[in-house]
């Protein structure tokens, strides 16, 4: 089966430059226009699917909510699919904290893993969102349409290539919008495409 992961529209953070986490501060203007030409683009590749999926954080779900006004599809909501908990770091600014932890900025660049701001690691995130795919993977559909967040649509590919956990870190931030399509089961799970981007997308955080 495919997966399509769609990244959520453009949020008031990242046009800050803010860690967002689990926390929300909601999309912009532009990121509501991001999440309906999203739609339109997503009905004439995959058509008008009946149920979707969709992290249950407001950006990703008001994202999901644009297709579904659409076609009418059912919006599931999955806590695991929400994107990684940075803890203390929500709604600051990542000159803020590079500034104040620059040995734990530098070791997540540098492809470690620490606890940022006291909230998940990029293991623990991967195995949740990796659990979900399973699941959907188990639905007998060919294909899935699931609205998420940037660190989930990496770990989420990193799982699909085989790559150790957790594997990311090889992968380019996600733009907002963009759809990666993902090939689980079968014949083997692999990454198909990874972050097709919208005219005019952007990567932010």
């Amino acid at each position: 089966m495919q997966v399509i992961m769609v990244r959520h529209g453009e949020s008031h953070w990242n046009v800050e430059q803010r860690y967002q986490g689990q926390a929300d501060s909601g999309l912009t203007e532009r990121g509501r226009a991001q999440a309906a030409q999203a739609a339109h683009t997503l009905v004439e590749e995959v058509g008008r699917m009946e149920t979707v999926w969709s992290s249950d954080l407001p950006r990703a779900r008001d994202t999901a909510q644009a297709y579904a006004d659409l076609t009418g599809a059912t919006v599931v909501e999955d806590k695991r699919l929400r994107e990684i908990s940075v803890g203390d770091w929500s709604g600051r600014t990542l000159a803020e904290v590079a500034a104040e932890l620059p040995d734990v900025v530098a070791a997540s660049k540098a492809g470690l893993d620490p606890r940022r701001g006291g909230g998940e690691t990029f293991v623990e995130q991967r195995a949740r969102v990796s659990e979900c795919l399973e699941e959907l993977a188990q639905t007998g559909l060919d294909q899935v349409l699931v609205f998420t967040h940037g660190g989930s649509i990496q770990v989420g590919a990193a799982y699909a290539a085989g790559l150790p956990s957790p594997g990311h870190h090889s992968m380019a931030p996600a733009s907002n919008c963009s759809r990666t399509v993902l090939r689980l089961g079968g014949a083997g799970n692999a990454i198909v495409r990874y972050n097709v981007p919208l005219p005019g997308g952007v990567e932010t955080y």
